[in-house]
C-alpha cells in the first residue's frame, strides 16, 4: 500500500462496501495514491446524513498535510457533492464521478413508490429522482476540478425501455452531467461493472493526474 502519495478517498455506491471499490482502490495505489477506501451506512441515512458520517472517516484518517483528491461511483458520487458543499479541505484536488445519477434517475423514479423498493434503499431511496427540487441545496454548486464518466451499455431490457436516450442500465449519459463539471466521457460499459473495468480505472488516474481524461 502506497502512503507517499496525495490521498484519494473513494466512496462505492449503495448497497455496497468498500470491498466494491477494491480493484480502483488498488489501480490508484500501484499508480502512487495513498488510497481511503471508505465504508459507509448507505442504506441507513440520507445523502447529506451520509457526508457527515464520511467527513469524519477523512477526519480520523487522513492524517498527513498533503493534496487530498475523490472518487465516487454512483451514490457515492452524490455523497462527494454534499461533503464538498458543506466542508472544505485543504490542498484539496480533483474530483472523478463514476455512473452518477447526478440529476437522478427514471428508473427511481418507476419504482419510487413501491415498498420494497423503498425498503432495501432506505432514506436515500427519495433522494435518487430525477425532481431534485426539495433537496437541491445540500448539493450546491461545482467549484472544483470535476471529470464525469457515464456508461451506455445497458443489460437489463427494462431499464432500456424506462430510460430514454442511451444509458447504463440505471442512469442515462445526460442525468450524469453537470454544469461547470470540467471534463465528461462516455465508455461502453454497464452501471454495475464499473469499478472492475480497467478503462474505467484509467479514465479516472488520467484526470487524477492532468485534470482531463484521455482521447
Amino acid at each position: 500500500m502506497n502512503k507517499n502519495g496525495d490521498y484519494t478517498i473513494i466512496l462505492h455506491g449503495i448497497m455496497r462496501t468498500s470491498r466494491h471499490m477494491r480493484q480502483v482502490a488498488k489501480y490508484l495505489e500501484r499508480s502512487g495514491f495513498d488510497v481511503i477506501n471508505i465504508t459507509y451506512p448507505s442504506r441507513r441515512y440520507k445523502i447529506e446524513e451520509l457526508a457527515d458520517i464520511v467527513h469524519q472517516e477523512i477526519l480520523r484518517k487522513a492524517k498527513e498535510d498533503k493534496k487530498i483528491h475523490f472518487v465516487g461511483y454512483s451514490l457515492g458520487a452524490l455523497v462527494l457533492r454534499a461533503l464538498l458543499h458543506k466542508y472544505s479541505y485543504k490542498n484539496f484536488g480533483r474530483v472523478v464521478h463514476l455512473a452518477p445519477p447526478n440529476q437522478g434517475s427514471e428508473i427511481a423514479d418507476f419504482v419510487k413508490n413501491w415498498r420494497l423498493y423503498k425498503f432495501l434503499f432506505g432514506p436515500v431511496s427519495q433522494q435518487l429522482i430525477t425532481d431534485q427540487s426539495e433537496f437541491k441545496n445540500i448539493f450546491g454548486e461545482v467549484n472544483y476540478e470535476l471529470g464525469i464518466i457515464a456508461g451506455d451499455l445497458s443489460i437489463d431490457p427494462f431499464s432500456s425501455m424506462v430510460i430514454k436516450g442511451r444509458n447504463d442500465g440505471k442512469v442515462s449519459v445526460e442525468k450524469t452531467k453537470l454544469p461547470k463539471m470540467k471534463d465528461h466521457i462516455t465508455l461502453h460499459v454497464a452501471h454495475a461493472f464499473f469499478p472492475f473495468i480497467k478503462k474505467v480505472q484509467s479514465q479516472t488516474l488520467h484526470f487524477l493526474k492532468n485534470g482531463e481524461f484521455a482521447r
